[in-house]
């Protein structure tokens, strides 16, 4: 039985999904492992511990396959600036842990670059290989970075360096991610392999509209436009917002009433200690009344993963205005379900949705550019339908029982130590 140490220091896959540092590697890990789990592979999934009241080991990923929570620093969420300093302990735990268990790994996969960090130490210190992915780049995130706090912390681009040299195998998603790291880290070609996420079918498949509607309290006359991520600068929210506003002046919007919902984050009603989060839904809000349009954007907060394919099903369309996204697993998400999306042309999602055919790409930033596809889309109900059935086929070549096979044979070949980097 293949033996893996798969490493997610700063979030566990079993968060819910929409907080700060919840999002598509969660769902990523999780379902990947459980996936390989079905295929034989053992798989202990480690992460830092930010609770004490929740056990440091749980079955909840199934096929005998653990999520292994190792205390590193205080219990608790701590902001990604403070995490940096934990790494050698989270690493001395996971020592600890394989010691006490008597397991030797076969290989150990680690996931965005602090994770890299620790996992390059057990590679030298177990004579193992190393197969990692980024999520997302450092110099990318400060490309769109718009005030000093978004900046990332200077230790991770020379952290992500050092893992591209530690690391026998680079997961990239797309070509975009291939050309970022050879353009930005001067990274080994050779080293990549393109392997693009998953998506369980099972979960996400298409639901009538009706049916989803009723189950989350859409009523039917309304028209649904969904909007599923973090709730941080870079995901262009604002931009949304505006090309919504544009649609609302110029009396686009048809005889069906429309209204935008945003899941992620916490809604109005909840608390929340994350100031960061707080500030961006604050002026998100700010914004929706200053232009006109509170009544037309409900805030949401946080959904789970099981809930997603009825908000999928019952949304006219999926926007995700991102100014950077390495890849987009709620695109993918969407389209499983059958759901049109119009996302901006960068990074995963220029690769991912195809323009014109399961949806449309525009130019991140441009509210006016937005709303045309917006409007397009609105009032065309034909095309919405064949745009679904395009984007439910498309989404079938990424299942996960396709995709997981992909990273098993991976696996397999680092792992035989005679096999060369291919040329």
């Amino acid at each position: 039985m293949l033996r893996v140490a798969m490493l997610s220091y700063h979030t566990c896959p079993l968060a819910i999904l929409g907080g700060k540092d919840t999002g598509g590697m969660n769902v990523y890990v999780r379902e990947l492992t459980r996936s390989l789990g079905q295929m034989g592979v053992h798989i202990d999934v480690f992460t830092r511990s930010q609770d004490d009241c929740v056990p440091h080991v749980l079955h909840e990923l199934g096929f005998g396959n653990r999520v292994v929570h190792v205390p590193a620093g205080p219990e608790k969420p701590l902001p990604k600036s403070e995490l940096v300093k934990f790494i050698p302990g989270f690493t001395d735990g996971i020592r600890q842990f394989a010691s006490g268990k008597g397991i030797r790994y076969d290989l150990v996969h680690s996931h965005y670059w602090m994770s890299g960090m620790a996992a390059r130490t057990l590679k030298e210190e177990w004579g193992i290989p190393l197969v990692h992915m980024f999520h997302t780049l450092g110099v990318m995130k400060n490309f769109v970075a718009r005030s000093s706090s978004e900046m990332e912390v200077p230790q991770r681009i020379e952290g992500e360096r050092q893992v591209l040299q530690a690391a026998d195998r680079i997961v990239i998603a797309t070509a975009a991610e291939r050309e970022q790291l050879v353009r930005h880290y001067q990274a080994d070609e050779k080293k990549m392999i393109t392997i693009p996420p998953g998506v369980d079918t099972g979960h996400f498949y298409p639901i009538p509209a009706d049916e989803a509607k009723e189950v989350i309290g859409v009523p039917r006359d309304k028209c649904m436009l969904l909007f599923v991520g973090r709730i941080e600068p870079l995901k262009g929210i604002d931009v949304l917002i505006r090309a919504l506003a544009l649609i609302f002046n110029s009396g686009s919007f048809g005889p069906c009433e429309h209204y935008l919902a945003v899941i992620g984050g916490e809604s109005a009603n909840n608390g929340s200690n994350d100031n960061d989060v707080n500030r961006e839904m604050l002026r998100l809000q700010n914004l929706c009344h200053e232009l006109g349009i509170g009544s037309l954007v409900v805030f949401l907060g946080k959904r789970s993963q099981e809930s997603l394919p009825y908000y999928y099903s019952a949304a006219e369309f999926v926007i995700m205005p991102s100014y950077y996204e390495s890849f987009g697993m709620v695109a993918l998400e969407a389209m499983a379900c059958g759901t049109p999306v119009i996302a901006s042309q960068v990074g995963g999602l220029a690769y991912l949705v195809e323009d014109g055919r399961t949806g449309y790409t525009v130019s991140e930033g441009d509210p006016e550019a937005l709303a045309r596809a917006l409007i397009q889309l609105m009032k065309n109900p034909k095309l919405r339908q064949q745009m679904s059935r395009n984007a439910t086929a498309l989404a079938q070549s990424y299942d996960w029982k396709v995709i997981s096979q992909r990273i098993l044979d991976l696996y397999n070949e680092v792992c035989r130590a005679d096999v060369p980097i291919p040329a």
